[in-house]
């Protein structure tokens, strides 16, 4: 096929966005449009939202800016929101942004060639309607050649944090068949891909109706030894015992594990609708430390939710203080519209909030020194990913539990694993030198029947 027509794609957000850039990309180019990374010479120009935080919108408000003026300079562009934002901004997107041509929510990708067409007819289009069958199984996303791929299994969320837009504006949960995901696992593998991280917005409810998410771990986990399966984002509600089991299990499924916590307060956490109380999220933690010898944990939290008072913000520094997350996401509270936080008010002042959130960002900076201290002069395995970003001279990658690593290039490539002697270390990066090639992990045991 002749690509004649060019699309150039931003992408703001989570990983998932990132994961659906990748299918509308393969969409497009199976419609006869080739990718390009220069905005002024396309003739289809998205931006893939994210509507989690108001700052978020607000950066791609900006951006859009920029697209008037590449409208203005050649009118035939076709200019379209996609993601998060265009479901929930659908109206203001159309009737404010007039340059903008389409908006098309997260469940409608397959039908963007169609409205393209329609739009270079001169008829906006529109197309947001949330799906509870939609999840792309059978599309395998355009990605180039890398290392490191993300790999969607499940789509939308049925927890409904009082906080969080998800369920709105990516609807319920649905997964991917098993089958199909080791599919296209096997496909990155066959490809060069030496890492794949299984997605979802609550990633442990996975279940395709015959088998849950330890199912579907243990399976990609066996398709190649060589291949570090990660997965991310997590509920505590759901990281059940068995998955816990399964990642200890095998060698390839990395000792790392994102477990937001968002609170260390059971007033706020039942406030926000997050099924634990702080007692059982410790328990769950002690559960995973003790099953997964040396695992790295990291967190969300969010400060300053509607109510919250220095006794909370102090159980929440608490609870830090007892996990000693390895690293942490942290963020002050953001009302978004139709949410149940929404209606709470927002009663915390920004002042206090960025207070409160300072603390936690420094009490997490100490600990993650702490502990990255103490792999000073420990050889920890890499998995080369690239060139570091602060020097040409040195690589970068990361370590089965997730901790940055930089080390002088030398005689090595991207893509293999290496050992590296640690010899010094800030609180988000360890650096260090080469000191042998990596042996490879063992062969698999014999895989789970799957048809695929």
């Amino acid at each position: 096929m002749q690509l004649s027509r060019s699309v150039y794609i931003e992408t703001y957000g989570c990983q998932m966005n990132v994961a659906d850039t990748e299918v509308v990309l393969s969409i497009m180019r199976d419609a006869g449009y080739r990718r390009t990374e220069q905005l002024a010479e396309a003739d289809v120009a998205l931006v893939n939202t994210c509507a989690v935080r108001e700052n978020a919108e607000q950066r791609i408000y900006g951006r859009l800016g920029d697209f008037r003026h590449y409208k203005r300079e050649n009118p035939a562009m076709i200019v379209g929101v996609l993601g998060c934002m265009a479901e929930r901004l659908r109206k203001d997107l159309m009737e404010t942004e007039s340059y903008v041509d389409l908006v098309v929510g997260p469940d409608e990708y397959r039908r963007l060639p169609e409205l393209v067409e329609h739009a270079l007819q001169g008829e906006k289009g529109i197309a947001v309607k949330l799906s509870r069958v939609e999840n792309y199984d059978d599309i395998i996303p355009l990605r180039t050649e890398g290392v490191s791929a993300w790999v969607s299994v499940m789509r939308g969320c049925d927890k409904f944090c009082t906080f969080c837009v998800v369920p709105f504006t990516r609807g319920r949960e649905r997964s991917r068949s098993l089958e199909g995901v080791v599919r296209e696992v096997r496909y990155l593998v066959d490809h060069g891909f030496k890492e794949v991280t299984l997605l979802g917005q609550n990633v442990n409810s996975y279940h395709d109706g015959v088998y849950d998410f330890a199912d579907l771990m243990a399976a990609v986990a066996q398709i190649d030894r060589s291949l570090r399966v990660r997965f991310t984002t997590s509920h505590p509600h759901d990281m059940s015992e068995k998955l816990i089991r399964t990642i200890a299990e095998h060698d390839n499924i990395c000792k790392f594990i994102h477990l937001p916590v968002q609170s260390g307060s059971d007033r706020i956490l039942e406030l926000m609708n997050r099924t634990y109380t702080r007692a059982e999220y410790l328990s769950l933690v002690e559960k995973i430390k003790t099953l997964v010898p040396g695992v790295s944990l990291s967190t969300d939290v969010i400060a300053g939710f509607p109510t919250e008072t220095p006794a909370d913000h102090e159980q929440t520094l608490d609870v830090i203080r007892e996990v000693e997350y390895d690293g942490a996401f942290t963020f002050k509270y953001s009302p978004r519209e139709n949410t149940k936080a929404w209606h709470m008010g927002d009663d915390v002042p920004d002042s206090v909030k960025i207070e409160r959130l300072n603390e936690i960002i420094e009490l997490q900076r100490e600990i993650s020194y702490r502990k990255n201290q103490q792999e000073v002069g420990r050889i920890v395995e890499v998995l080369v990913e690239g060139e570091s970003k602060k020097s040409v001279h040195d690589f970068s990658g990361r370590t089965d539990t997730n901790k940055m690593v930089v080390f002088p290039k030398g005689n090595v490539r991207v893509g293999e694993y290496v050992n590296v002697r640690v010899e010094r270390a800030n609180s988000a990066t360890l650096f260090g030198t080469v000191v042998h090639t990596a042996t490879q992990p063992a062969p698999s045991p014999e895989p789970m029947e799957v048809n695929a």
